[in-house]
C-alpha cells in the first residue's frame, strides 16, 4: 500500500551523515541496538517478572512510492488511502463466522483473540460497495479497499487470508478462541468500521488485522502500527495505546525472530513499530488492537518471502508468539 491521507506526513527525504568519525560510529550503532532489543524482546519467554520495556517512539508513516494496481483502489490500505465516491447502498453481507472448534487446553485457554485478515479477493468486483464512506471517528474514509499484490498478481487479500487462516490453528492449539472478521465467506468487505465492532463485540483479548504493503522496490522488511491517542467523535483510543503498543512490541519481537526479517528500512526508523491516527481499523477499536505489514509486495526479494509457503508459516508463528507472549503477561 501506499502511505497517502489526509493524516499522512510527507516523504521524508534520506538521512544523510556528515561530520566525524563519531557521528559515522553511532550512525552505524544505532540499526544494530534496535535489532539486538528485538532479538531480545523475541527470546524472552511469557509470564517474565521484569517490567515492559519500551522501543523508541516510532514515526509517523512515510508516504512510500505510488505503484499501478488491479483496480483504482488497489494501492489502498483498509481505510487509509483516498475518500472514494459515496454510495447510499449499505451493506446486506453476512457476519463473519467464527471458529465452531472447540478450545484446546493451553495457556490461552478462556482468552479470545481477532484475526482480520486485510481486504477481501472479492472488493475489486464491488467497487460501489467498498467506496461508500464510513466514519472513522477523525473523518469519513472509503469503506475499505482492494489491497495490493505481488507484480505477478499474487493478490494481498489471498496472503492475508492464508497467514490469517495459519495464525488461527497456531493460537486454537494454544488454548485460545479465535475468531475472523472475514475468512473468505462473503462477497466483498466488511468495512473497516465494521471489522473494529467484530473486535470490541467478542470483548476481545488481542485483534491483530494481517497486511502486506505495496511500496517502491528496494523497500523491505516488516511494521506494526499501532493506533495515535484519538479522541474524536465515536473514536476513543485512549484506553488502549498503552496495551496495544505491548502487543505490537511482543508481536515485532517474535516475527523478526521467527522469519528473520529485518524491520522495515522505510517506515519506523528502524523499529518495525509505526504509530497512525488516520485508520479506522484503530481509531475505532475498544480493545488492545494492532496492523502488521509483513513485506512489501512490490519489491522482488520481499515477494519471494511472501509467496513462499514455508515463509507463510513462519510469520504466523512469529505473530503467534507474539500474541502468546502479550496475553500471558
Amino acid at each position: 500500500m501506499s502511505y497517502v491521507g489526509p493524516d499522512s506526513q510527507p516523504p521524508r527525504p534520506p538521512r544523510r551523515f556528515s561530520g566525524g568519525p563519531l557521528t559515522v560510529t553511532l550512525a552505524a550503532l544505532v540499526p544494530t541496538c534496535l535489532a539486538g532489543w528485538l532479538i531480545y524482546e523475541a527470546t524472552s519467554g511469557p509470564g517474565g517478572n521484569e517490567p515492559p520495556r519500551t522501543l523508541p517512539s516510532a514515526s509517523r508513516s512515510a508516504q512510500s512510492s505510488p505503484s499501478s494496481e488491479p483496480s483504482p483502489a488497489a494501492s489502498e490500505k483498509d481505510d487509509d488511502k483516498g475518500e472514494g465516491k459515496a454510495s447510499a447502498k449499505p451493506s446486506t453481507t453476512k457476519p463473519p463466522k467464527s471458529s465452531t472448534r472447540p478450545a484446546a487446553s493451553g495457556p490461552l485457554k478462556g482468552k479470545v483473540v481477532v484475526v482480520d485478515p486485510g481486504h477481501n479477493t472479492g472488493n475489486g468486483r464491488h467497487t460501489a460497495e467498498i467506496n461508500r464512506l464510513v466514519n472513522i471517528g477523525t473523518n469519513r474514509k472509503a469503506c475499505d479497499t482492494t489491497g495490493t499484490s505481488t507484480n505477478n498478481g499474487y493478490s494481498e487479500a489471498q496472503f492475508t487470508l492464508d497467514v490469517s487462516r495459519r495464525l488461527r490453528t497456531l493460537l486454537e492449539k494454544q488454548g485460545a478462541t479465535v475468531k475472523f472478521t472475514q475468512d473468505g465467506d462473503r462477497p466483498w468487505g466488511p468495512c473497516v468500521d465494521e471489522r473494529a465492532r467484530i473486535g470490541n463485540n467478542a470483548h476481545a483479548d488481542a485483534v491483530v488485522s494481517v497486511h502486506a504493503d505495496g511500496s517502491a522496490v528496494g523497500n523491505r522488511g516488516f511494521h506494526v502500527i499501532l493506533p495515535a491517542s484519538v479522541k474524536s467523535g465515536a473514536a476513543d483510543t485512549t484506553k488502549i495505546v498503552v496495551p496495544s503498543r505491548a502487543l505490537g512490541e511482543r508481536i515485532a519481537g517474535k516475527f523478526l525472530s521467527s522469519t528473520g526479517s529485518a524491520p522495515s528500512n522505510y517506515i519506523g526508523d528502524g523499529t518495525g513499530l509505526d504509530v497512525r491516527k488516520d485508520l479506522g481499523g484503530l481509531n475505532l477499536s475498544t480493545v488492545p488492537k494492532v496492523f502488521i505489514e509483513c513485506g512489501n509486495m512490490r519489491d522482488p526479494k520481499d515477494e519471494a518471502l511472501l509467496t513462499s509457503d514455508a515463509w507463510r508459516q513462519k510469520a504466523a508463528q512469529g505473530i503467534s508468539d507474539g500474541i502468546v507472549s502479550f496475553l500471558r503477561g
